[in-house]
């Protein structure tokens, strides 16, 4: 007989088994309804159409793409498929829909990624998952945007994409996002926000701050000035030449240079191509130029200094007075500013868009005043100058506006320096000893050029560099250079960055140095 207590204890267990069971069918009966309603996605329409691409590793290729830039995107184009690489600018989803910014260099256009037939909700919430910055192919149909997509360069037209791949991805969390190093910069008293990335930031982010739209088109302008930098002087017969870095002694006789250990010895970082440059001229080259990495020991912290920068620095042999070399400097300058006003408009006014600025003006033939008729000019502002001293940063200023407000010109040239300011090789004026044949070039008021004619007699050149106390043993080759016949000759040297910063109105060079060097810096 069975125990009536062990009965009701296997009865409660039975019926908690049953309440198990019964459990345990409704959670797979809900897990198969479940199954059910998702079939559709785990039948994804949209494999083969998205995904991220194995490493690029220059493997032979079964398929052939030809690629469409992202600035050639408008309406003449509707309707038609086009594959486009580019950065994933930013991106947004919303609902069934993802919108993505796609960025190439500094062109933008806007993406749709849409659930369709063809396009399954995975692929709408891959696209939206994509980290910014990340580099993407897509293969879009083009379609003429209902209205102006303000946000974008590409306005009147959108993509439609119908597959995207990632080829290289970005980490997601960025030290700096690209909108807010592209944003226009306001006045501190301007109403609404005023986000900006710090200087600091940009030059330890370099490369990501290099992506901005601005970026894009000054570093594009600034190749521009070399072009044409370039182009003018070898249509006028100079020759481009290039100059030893590595120097036995200071190329201006100063102490501001870099010395570096030369194997058992040591040398110095040039200064300038000076020597080299006028050399060549003794080698009967007549007209020459060069471009190249100038460096400068300065501990100047200052908005237009660095400790290396690009020179654009020519020489050129003349017959009887060396104004014919300076003014076909002036003239050289004139057909830069010409060739970007008229070659980089977009641009410029990509720049100004964040770092609003008054146009470049200047005058042809340019402005030529005399030093003495500079300080007259100051001296009526109130401010006077020595007849033997040289003008101070805020004197340069000062007659750059006095200039500008007189003649209507942000470039000038300043004739007839004081001897005692320039450099021991300089030319004395032939009529007035305390005078040079020397002059200095401005834009905006701060010089850009510093020129001269050179002494290119080998006993004149003793003496102004013992009136120096030069060490005549630490440049014994330079004057040797001048004891076989050399012509008369003048030149300059022009700053690269400086011009650029200038011409554009920028306020501190290091925005025209892709990778400045100062005292404080020297990466990345």
């Amino acid at each position: 007989m069975v125990d009536e207590g062990v009965q009701v204890e296997s009865k409660k267990a039975a019926k908690k088994e049953a309440k198990k069971a019964e459990k345990a069918a409704k959670k797979a009966e809900h897990k198969s309804e479940k199954g059910n309603t998702e079939q559709p996605e785990a039948e994804d329409v949209s494999v083969g159409k998205y995904g991220t691409l194995p490493l690029i590793r220059s493997e032979p290729r079964s398929v052939q793409r030809t690629f469409t830039d992202a600035s050639t995107l408008d309406r003449s184009k509707n309707n038609t498929i086009v594959w486009v690489r580019g950065r994933v600018h930013t991106s947004r989803a919303k609902g069934k829909q993802c919108f993505v910014v796609l960025r190439q260099r500094n062109f933008t256009v806007q993406v749709l990624v849409s659930v369709s037939e063809t396009i399954s909700k995975a692929m709408v919430k891959f696209s939206s998952n994509i980290s910014k910055e990340s580099i993407v192919d897509l293969e879009a149909v083009v379609k003429e945007a209902p209205s102006a997509i303000t946000s974008c360069t590409q306005s009147h037209v959108e993509l439609v994409a119908s597959q995207i791949w990632v080829v290289s991805a970005s980490v997601p969390q960025l030290p700096l996002q690209i909108e807010d190093a592209s944003r226009p910069e306001k006045p501190e008293q301007e109403d609404g926000p005023n986000i900006r990335v710090n200087q600091d930031t940009r030059l330890d982010n370099r490369v990501l701050d290099l992506r901005t739209p601005t970026n894009q088109a000054i570093f594009r302008l600034e190749a521009g000035v070399c072009r044409l930098f370039r182009d003018a002087l070898t249509s006028r017969g100079f020759v481009e030449i290039h100059t030893p870095k590595i120097i036995s002694a200071a190329s201006e006789g100063g102490a501001n240079v870099f010395t570096v250990s030369y194997f058992k010895g040591s040398a110095y970082l040039a200064q300038s191509p000076q020597l080299y440059k006028q050399m060549a001229i003794a080698a009967d080259f007549d007209k020459v130029f060069t471009v190249g990495a100038v460096f400068r020991a300065e501990d100047s912290n200052t908005h237009r200094h660095l400790t290396e920068f690009t020179g654009l620095d020519l020489e050129m042999a003349f017959k009887y007075h060396y104004h014919e070399v300076m003014l076909t400097i002036g003239d050289l300058f004139t057909e830069i500013f010409k060739g970007l006003r008229d070659q980089f408009s977009t641009e410029i006014d990509t720049v100004n868009q964040q770092y609003p600025a008054e146009p470049f003006t200047f005058l042809e033939p340019p402005l030529l005043l005399r030093f003495d008729e500079g300080r007259k000019l100051l001296a009526e502002a109130g401010v006077e100058v020595g007849e033997e001293d040289d003008l101070s940063t805020p004197d340069e200023k000062l007659l750059g506006r006095i200039v500008k407000s007189k003649y209507d010109t942000d470039f000038y040239i300043l004739d007839k320096y004081p001897l005692a300011v320039r450099p021991f090789y300089t030319m004395p004026d032939p009529v007035d000893p305390k005078a040079s044949n020397s002059y200095d070039m401005f834009m905006r008021g701060e010089e850009i050029l510093s020129g001269a004619q050179r002494i290119h007699d080998p006993e004149f050149l003793t003496e102004r560099a013992k009136h120096h106390n030069i060490d005549l043993s630490k440049i014994a080759a330079y004057i040797d250079a001048f004891k076989y016949g050399c012509p008369p000759h003048a030149g300059g040297g022009i700053g690269l960055e400086r011009v650029v910063m200038l011409y554009l109105g920028l306020d501190n060079v290091r925005k025209t140095s892709m990778f400045p060097r100062d005292p404080k810096r020297v990466t990345p």
